[in-house]
């Protein structure tokens, strides 16, 4: 009899878990649905090609955010550090490789600095983190005081790949869904560093360090960061130090949206991923030549996010019985 009572709750358990695990995804398509309402002709490879064409750093950003979150941190410095990587990449990068190089494997240093401060002196994430967004902010500036600067040519190369029948947003985004999963999802170290902010008491007594946990997570972040910046400027061909001051609360709502959550160490590459395409895709050029005004654009990132947030919560009110 026990056994007949408990199974449909936890068939409905499952059932809402698999709906929360879908939001991402039918935010998405909702979306695509709208933009081909609009405009029929933009479900083409030159459509998704344009509408996707900032995706990839953008979902890069939001990884590199997502691995801070998994800590029960927030990285607000992420959007002017993709700036000062693009200044580095249109400039030293070009010019001189080897230093250019240095300075971006000494970017991922600091970051994994950040996450060991953060940790021995348990300062709050966010105050050290809007911190050094001033400091990436005016390094960018002194580094490049007005837009301009090129892209490397090989990074121009990659970022202009053209695979045949998917366009090339989708393939790297499926590439970048991939790693972030199973990298932090399905090895051992990975469980190690999702539990560094879902059960860190478990972690600690298990022998495992919190503080390599926790430089491991920022150092992600950093590394993601540089490879966004990188993507970013091989796409535009040229640097600002302004470019990337977006980024942040794009790479927040990114997570979120992707059914990541600020507190217990829950996080979704693939849901992060697909949240960052739905975030690139509401606030798409080619939405400017279907004369939507720009503000327009950003009030569907915001509606968006809450109908996706309001949906979570009525889904766990109706699990919950109330």
């Amino acid at each position: 009899m026990a056994a007949s009572v408990t199974a449909p709750g936890h068939r409905l358990g499952d059932t809402r878990r698999l709906l929360r695990a879908l939001l991402p995804s039918l935010s998405l398509a909702l979306v695509i649905a709208a933009i081909a309402w609009l405009n029929p002709r933009a479900m083409s490879y030159f459509g998704f090609t344009l509408m996707l064409n900032l995706a990839i750093p953008i979902a890069l950003a939001t990884l590199a955010q997502m691995f801070v979150i998994a800590g029960n941190d927030l990285d607000l410095s992420i959007g002017t550090f993709v700036g000062f990587v693009c200044c580095v990449s249109a400039t030293w990068l070009r010019d001189t490789p080897w230093l250019g190089a240095l300075a971006l494997l000494g970017c991922i240093g600091v970051y994994a600095c950040l996450g060991a401060l953060v940790y021995l002196r348990n300062l709050p994430s966010i105050v050290v983190t809007l911190g050094m967004s001033f400091v990436w902010q005016g390094a960018a500036i002194l580094l490049l005081p007005k837009p301009g600067g090129k892209a490397p040519g090989w990074l121009q190369a990659i970022m202009g790949v053209k695979p045949p029948l998917v366009p090339f947003p989708v393939v790297a985004a499926a590439v970048i869904a991939a790693v972030g999963y199973f990298g932090l999802m399905r090895t051992s170290y990975g469980a190690i560093l999702r539990g560094a902010g879902g059960n860190p008491v478990a972690v600690r007594r298990a022998g495992w360090s919190l503080l390599k946990a926790k430089a491991t997570l920022f150092a992600l972040t950093g590394a993601f960061g540089v490879l966004s910046g990188m993507a970013l400027v091989g796409i535009t061909t040229s640097a600002d130090a302004n470019i990337g001051n977006g980024y942040t609360l794009l790479s927040i709502a990114g997570v979120i949206l992707g059914g990541g959550e600020f507190v217990g160490g829950r996080v979704s590459p693939v849901g992060a991923v697909i949240g960052a395409l739905t975030m690139a895709m509401a606030a798409s050029p080619l939405l400017t030549f279907l004369r939507i005004p720009p503000d327009w654009q950003v009030a569907a990132n915001g509606a968006i996010l809450v109908v996706v947030l309001a949906a979570r919560v009525l889904i766990g009110r109706k699990g919950s019985g109330q």
